[in-house]
């Protein structure tokens, strides 16, 4: 499978520690672990952490190729701290140069020769500057066979309404938390009491989704699909953090969608591998395919196989 992620690439600061994350980058990093060709559009600054992010993405193995070095521009940062729980809130600077992605002929063209089977990207990206919305449209529009996944990740001050509902329309699959699943049916239909259920119908009739991914924390994930809702139940871990937990749930479930699994079998392995990360620090600590092999086998949820992954 090939994936192209489009957005926001900046350092998580935790602390003292820094790590280098965004939702883009941190699906991009599992997708290529799982065994798939994964290439990031974004942008960091002519600054001390624009080389830094440069030299951790080349040792990850990632394709640069699309990730563009802004004169004057700093590369973006979150100032990121959680709760009791290993919940994270954010304080992000904006302008930064993941806001000013330059689309020029020639990248078009390269992006249409790396032929993706998927497009990916979230809402924080396209919040600041106008042109940011037009060079994903652009992009979605040259390459008319992909599909494209949204995740909607609504970070506090840097969402609102009207967007969410245009890249909604853009999407095939759409996955959000359950908080806002609730926060996006109160904002749209105010007067109906809340269920996933609910949601999830309003949403897909009224902007084509055909699939909605819901992640529920340590209760696992909701999904609807073929006009129902199930869920699936999660693995429990103790949480160190929760920063990149939703997105390797991203990547496990697309991995699975993309190798043919039943909805079933890869919303028990996002949540397996969803559950791992959550217990270590950063959004991208080391993990393999067995440890969620086991901890699915520990867990006697939904059968997965090495040969399966």
């Amino acid at each position: 499978m090939r994936v192209l992620s489009i957005g926001e690439l900046l350092w998580d600061v935790i602390g003292e520690q820094d790590y280098l994350g965004g939702a883009p980058f941190n699906i991009s990093v599992s997708l290529q672990r799982l065994g798939n060709e994964v290439a990031l559009v974004s942008a960091v600054g002519d600054d001390q952490r624009g080389k830094a992010a440069l030299d951790s993405i080349q040792e990850s193995g990632l394709n640069i190729d699309f990730i563009q070095e802004i004169p004057g521009s700093h590369t973006g940062v979150a100032l990121a701290t959680t709760d009791s729980s290993g919940n994270a809130t954010f304080v992000i600077d904006r302008p930064a140069a993941f806001d000013v992605v330059d689309l020029d002929l020639s990248m078009l063209n390269r992006l249409r020769n790396f032929r993706p089977d998927w497009i990916y990207f979230g809402t924080l990206a396209y919040t600041h500057h106008p042109r940011s919305e037009a060079v994903l449209q652009r992009i979605i529009d040259a390459l008319k066979h992909a599909r494209c996944f949204y995740d909607v990740n609504l970070r506090e001050g840097h969402w609102h309404l009207d967007l969410v509902r245009r890249l909604s329309r853009l999407t095939s699959i759409l996955k959000l938390n359950e908080r806002e699943a609730e926060i996006l049916f109160g904002c749209c239909r105010n007067s109906e009491a809340f269920s996933l259920e609910s949601f999830c119908r309003y949403w897909c009739s009224e902007f084509g989704v055909e699939l909605i991914c819901i992640t529920l924390g340590s209760r696992g994930c909701a999904i609807w699909f073929d006009g129902m809702l199930r869920e699936f139940g999660g693995f429990p871990v103790r949480v160190v953090d929760t920063i990149g937990a939703g997105d390797a749930f991203s990547a496990g479930f697309l991995h699975g969608l993309q190798q043919g699994w039943t909805v079933e079998r890869g919303a028990f392995f996002a949540n397996s591998l969803g559950a791992i990360v959550a217990s270590r620090p950063g959004a991208n600590p080391s993990w393999d395919i067995e440890e969620c092999l086991r901890l699915i086998k520990n867990g006697h949820a939904g059968a997965v196989s090495a040969n399966d992954c």
